[in-house]
């Protein structure tokens, strides 16, 4: 009976963390979704419309976008998380692991004011492993959650001032975690699920040279299913989890032929976590009880500049704050997450009029964690690095 209430409290643990894990972004959501924003800490995401990654961010920028356009970008993203004890002692290695994270995206021009794009993306991910025999083996060992979202969108120019953009979002997640609870050995949880959300902005032309723009992403509603394996116990499970909506207020403004300067603003409803309920095929709780979430909505700020050298170089800088969901009395071992500040850097080179290359560069300073949930009682030094690279084609 301790077993199977035991396996169960982290079964319910574990598969929440199947559809929210995030290795960058505070709030378990992957903001990487270009390369050409992340010099800037993605200040002016739904505003800005570079390129046609803004099918994310806002599909209403697609409006800005002549003929036809591809962007493949990739990120490697390498969170740090190491725990000590209390008393000192460090236990379980450096929990984070290097994961890469790939993007694409299509845009073409059907009507000088209609357009339509496609995104390939991962919105959610995360990848940690502590040692074996750590402290904490009981509560969480590795942890590998994957999506995949296809973001099919439009855009309709209503006039020289105001777009407006429509999106849809099929995506698939795939998550395995395991534990080990000592006599009975290792136990592996694993659950996949599709769903459907949407998205939708608004891009308005202030003047020449200012711009705002407003998107909203859905929440998404999930029914996970899959099962829990160990020597003692094996069998499906279900839960129904619903992850955040978003909403961002942009800004972009031309100070002058050489400046650009851009602000952000992202709401993100976690507090959409009240609580989580394992069941058995019978639909029976197997904990008897479902366990409790108190996360808070999230705001992340940022701000950020870009600097055009000549035609074919740009430099960036970007600044953010980013909050976090989860309080000390409720963090985990498999979610050590706490407020962080972002520092960006990046550069643009257009080597033609067809081809442009963006990069980036972030470092993430992550306020240290504390940890209450026997063994795991001390704190967590996090931070991640960011590093991305992304190709556009125009034709």
């Amino acid at each position: 009976m301790i077993f199977k209430q035991t396996m169960v409290s982290w079964s319910v643990a574990g598969a929440l963390l199947v559809v929210s894990g995030s290795v960058a972004a505070s709030g378990f959501a992957l903001i990487e979704q270009n390369a050409s924003g992340l010099g800037n800490a993605f200040a002016g995401g739904a505003a800005s419309a570079e390129d046609a990654s803004t099918v994310f961010f806002n599909p209403a920028g697609m409006s800005r976008l002549s003929g036809k356009q591809i962007v493949v970008a990739g990120h490697l993203i390498t969170p740090s998380a190491k725990f000590t004890s209390a008393s000192g002692v460090a236990s379980g290695g450096d929990a984070g692991g290097t994961a890469f994270v790939p993007n694409g995206y299509f845009a073409m021009e059907l009507k000088p004011n209609l357009r339509v794009g496609l995104g390939v993306n991962a919105p959610f991910g995360l990848q940690t492993e502590y040692d074996s025999g750590w402290i904490g083996s009981s509560q969480a060992i590795k942890s590998k959650i994957e999506t995949i979202n296809i973001n099919p969108s439009v855009a309709y120019q209503v006039n020289d001032a105001l777009s407006v953009g429509l999106g849809l979002d099929y995506q698939h997640i795939k998550g395995e975690l395991s534990y080990d609870l000592g006599v009975p050995g290792l136990v592996v949880v694993t659950g996949t699920d599709n769903s459907w959300g949407y998205n939708f902005g608004g891009l308005f032309n202030i003047n020449p040279t200012t711009r705002i723009g407003a998107a909203y992403r859905s929440a998404i509603s999930y029914k996970l299913s899959g099962t829990v394996a160990s020597s003692a116990i094996n069998g499906p499970v279900t839960l129904d989890v619903k992850v955040p909506d978003t909403l961002s207020l942009s800004g972009i403004h031309q100070y002058s032929d050489k400046w650009d300067v851009m602000a952000d603003v992202t709401f993100t409803g976690w507090s959409s976590f009240k609580k989580v309920d394992v069941v058995d095929g019978a639909g029976v709780s197997l904990s008897g009880n479902p366990t409790i979430e108190n996360w808070k909505d999230t705001v992340r700020v940022s701000v950020g500049t870009t600097h055009h050298y000549n035609e074919k170089w740009s430099a960036r800088g970007g600044f953010a704050y980013d909050q976090a969901p989860v309080s000390d009395a409720f963090r985990t071992a498999r979610i050590p997450d706490n407020n962080r500040i972002w520092l960006a850097l990046g550069g643009q080179y257009k080597s033609s009029a067809a081809s442009v290359i963006d990069f980036g560069y972030a470092h993430l300073f992550v306020k240290d964690s504390t940890i209450n949930s026997a063994p795991v009682v001390g704190t967590y030094k996090n931070k991640v690095d960011i590093l991305s690279a992304q190709y556009t084609y125009n034709f």
